[in-house]
């Protein structure tokens, strides 16, 4: 069976814990007691003690909480991380609170995508992207605080441990690996991705799709920074729209920047550049008075671009491609950014998307390909030219790799 690592403040909450981990025992597993309390003294002795994890001298004000949960949320991700890749360990499950969470989460974001991990906290009901960040964290409301064992908190625990067993028990079945593709995606670009996703797989890929909300971007950025990917087909950059004139779905001004440093093979494309993201019409800032907006559904509202935001981005896109050291290809779909940017749209307009292209075509480096589709981005004929013009870089990249040095 598994080793599963039950991580937490085992001086504020280690009879919880413990509860925990006996259940994980009585599933047939070995729990692993790790102690990243900052203060008193474990109330439950642990099978890894807090100063094996961080030296407490290191520590300016020892009797400054903020100051101890901010240095072991420090210290535990190396720690953690160095357990499972020595195979110590083949999952984690925490408990916590405030400081408890954050040091918990911290750990488990070093850990890889797929690697069973479990938070239950008292946080996990609220906003949970600080905690979860790009990683597949399971967050499991505690409903009532972890503090003692209950009626209700027996119930959650055992439900809780039963869950990472779950994880650590489920088996995948092998199959041969491919070539990794990732690929972003949008409601307004769903057909392209989806066919050059077919065109890619019949191919041999594999092709990952990322939703293009800000975490979706963030997190296919991640994964091309993890050096995992061959090639990239990021087609909805609709992120960038939000990221520069203030909508809820910008994915950070390093959006658009892990293919180029990492010289994977890609293919760029403005897709929904045409819009921003807002929630309920209410919530849309005052500034923005007077725009042009598409209430896409009761929660959504999209404002259109205008010409001069649509420079900025064109610029945008074209500085962050230029510093690729792969080969990248820029495609234009001349007839729409998007499904209601292309003609009898609500948010069609010649003026902005020419206003995109041209700001594309000045600041793009003159030895950067740049072909222009004249069709809307969910063409068939766009969505091949895409697929070919990656396959092509892919085959071209593996060719040089393949190829003696002098």
């Amino acid at each position: 069976m598994s080793t599963i690592a039950v991580l937490g403040t085992y001086d504020s909450k280690g009879h919880e814990l413990d509860f925990v981990a006996r259940c994980i025992a009585a599933r047939g597993h070995t729990p692993l007691r790790i102690d990243v309390g900052t203060l008193d003294e474990a109330v439950v002795a642990p099978d890894i003690r807090r100063d094996e994890i961080l030296d407490f001298s290191t520590v300016s004000d020892r009797n400054d909480r903020g100051a101890c949960v901010a240095a072991m949320a420090a210290a535990v991700p190396g720690f953690l991380a160095k357990l499972a890749a020595d195979g110590v360990i083949q999952g984690v499950i925490s408990l916590g609170g405030g400081g408890g969470t954050a040091i918990g989460t911290a750990a488990m974001r070093a850990l890889a995508v797929g690697f069973p991990k479990v938070m239950v906290s008292t946080l996990a009901s609220g906003n949970t992207a600080p905690y979860v960040g790009t990683t597949d964290i399971v967050m499991f409301p505690s409903i009532v605080d972890v503090a003692g064992l209950n009626r209700l908190s027996r119930l959650l625990f055992a439900r809780a441990a039963g869950a990472v067993c779950g994880m650590v028990e489920a088996e995948v079945g092998e199959e041969a690996e491919r070539p990794l593709v990732v690929a972003s995606m949008f409601g307004n670009t769903t057909a392209c991705v989806n066919m050059a996703k077919e065109i890619l797989e019949a191919a041999g890929q594999e092709v990952l799709v990322f939703h293009a909300t800000g975490t979706g971007g963030r997190t296919m950025e991640a994964m091309i920074g993890s050096g995992l990917v061959a090639g990239v087909l990021d087609v909805t950059i609709t992120e960038w729209a939000d990221e520069w004139v203030g909508g809820i779905l910008g994915a950070g001004p390093a959006r658009l920047e892990a293919a180029g440093k990492m010289g994977v093979p890609a293919v760029v494309a403005p897709g929904c550049l045409d819009m921003v993201n807002f929630g309920e019409p209410a919530t849309v800032p005052a500034r923005f008075a007077g725009r042009l907006f598409y209430h896409h559904n009761p929660q959504v509202t999209l404002m259109r671009t205008s010409p001069e935001e649509c420079v900025e981005l064109g610029r945008i896109l074209a500085e962050k491609v230029n510093a690729y050291t792969g080969p990248v290809t820029v495609l234009l779909p001349l007839r729409g950014v998007s499904v209601i940017s292309a003609e009898g749209g609500p948010f069609y307009s010649p003026e902005a998307d020419e206003a995109l292209f041209r700001s594309i075509h000045k600041h793009l480096a003159p030895h950067i390909p740049l072909i222009e589709i004249d069709a809307v981005i969910n063409d068939p004929v766009f969505a091949q030219t895409c697929a070919d013009a990656l396959l092509a870089h892919m085959v071209a990249g593996a060719a040089a790799a393949a190829a003696p040095s002098e």
